[in-house]
């Protein structure tokens, strides 16, 4: 006769994971944004800083705000979470606000930014992902058991005296 199988362990994300069904396309999406707008914003300044530097500033922040909420996305602690609402928040007030100034005051910007027109050059699509993350974290955390985790405390970063004062919250 042999003990109880042990318990399996796997890096796969437990269901409900902001890393599982349509958050991986999220985070796919986010990646590439990462990728695209932190180069472009980088060779622009390294290239042609004093042409546009308002614009390539702008972008290279873009970029900024893009790495941050791939990562959060995918680590998908509570922590991160906090942190991909936040920056998926600062990423739709970024969209709008430079959106709206690049089409009042277009002298500002001779060069597009990611978020010039609202997101124009690329599909508007920055002008949707946020929505869209923010919508996927609100739906995540919306589930009933999202203030429990099912992760081990080691998976999470997070004591068993935070798991536990967690789900009292």
């Amino acid at each position: 006769m042999s003990g109880p199988a042990p318990a399996p362990t796997s890096a796969a994300p437990q269901p409900g994971s902001t890393r599982t069904g349509p958050g991986r396309l999220l985070v796919a999406v986010y990646a590439l944004f990462a990728l695209s707008a932190s180069a472009r914003a980088g060779v622009q300044i390294a290239t042609k800083f004093s042409h546009a530097p308002v614009a390539y500033v702008l972008s290279a922040f873009a970029g900024a705000v893009y790495i941050l909420a791939t990562v959060t996305l995918t680590v998908g602690s509570r922590t991160a979470r906090r942190i991909a609402l936040l920056s998926c928040s600062i990423e739709l007030a970024g969209v709008l606000t430079v959106g709206t100034w690049s089409l009042a005051d277009r002298a500002s910007f001779p060069d597009a930014t990611v978020w010039s027109g609202y997101g124009s050059g690329y599909g508007f699509v920055p002008l949707v992902l946020p929505v869209l993350g923010l919508l996927w974290l609100r739906r995540w955390t919306g589930r009933p058991g999202a203030r429990r985790t099912s992760v081990t405390s080691a998976e999470d970063g997070q004591s068993g005296a935070d798991v536990a004062a967690d789900s009292r919250t």
